[in-house]
């Protein structure tokens, strides 16, 4: 085993901050995939995915100095700026990028997590699975910002409501409201429930205070 594998994700940045560049590849490699399918998820884009994916590993071997382990793991700190970069390209460009394409995330999961959602939200299954998977696909990119990133953290990433609030900046109790309401959504969509692009668009206008 090499002795890279041993250190901690903490330990492979403090070699980092002092300088150790394959200490930095190794640390890019192990936490890459995570970030990327977030940028994905949340945008439909696998150019956008890998453009902020390189930003926040950029902004990381700038500013290394202002993790704190006390705070949270450095998974979820680097979710936190993937989300902070996402909002500021997708406020930018305001057009996503259909998820028809293959999915090719680095450092992807062997058990695909939006089929898992579809259980979750649809308990008897379905033959058609990959087009059911698309379709949970598009329809958490059409749920509004602050909905959809709890799903996709939550439910794709399965991340704790503890580690979502911290990367996402708010109480668990709002990821919990959140992804409650989200999860509504999602089935009314999913449903063909043709007044819940109404409902989104409504919330979108509402911000994050619904």
């Amino acid at each position: 085993m090499n002795a890279f594998d041993a250190c901690s994700d903490e330990i492979l940045l403090q070699m980092t901050m002092a300088g150790d560049e394959e200490a930095f590849t190794r640390l890019y490699r192990r936490l890459r995939g995570v970030v990327y399918r977030f940028a994905r998820r949340m945008s439909g884009s696998a150019s956008l995915a890998e453009d902020v994916t390189q930003e926040v590993f950029l902004i990381l071997l700038r500013k290394a100095e202002l993790y704190d382990p006390r705070r949270g793991s450095l998974s979820t700190y680097l979710m936190r700026i993937a989300r902070n970069e996402m909002l500021r390209w997708l406020d930018r460009d305001r057009a996503y990028v259909t998820l028809a394409e293959e999915d090719s995330a680095p450092g992807k999961k062997d058990k695909n997590p939006d089929e898992n959602l579809i259980v979750r939200i649809d308990p008897l299954g379905s033959l058609m699975r990959d087009e059911e998977i698309e379709s949970v696909r598009q329809a958490v990119l059409g749920l509004p910002l602050h909905y959809r990133e709890v799903v996709v953290l939550c439910e794709l990433e399965e991340m704790s409501y503890g580690d979502a609030a911290e990367a996402l900046g708010c109480a668990v109790g709002t990821v919990r409201s959140r992804l409650h309401r989200a999860r509504a959504l999602l089935k009314r969509r999913l449903r063909g429930d043709e007044t819940v692009e109404q409902d989104a668009a409504r919330i979108n206008r509402a911000g994050y205070s619904v």
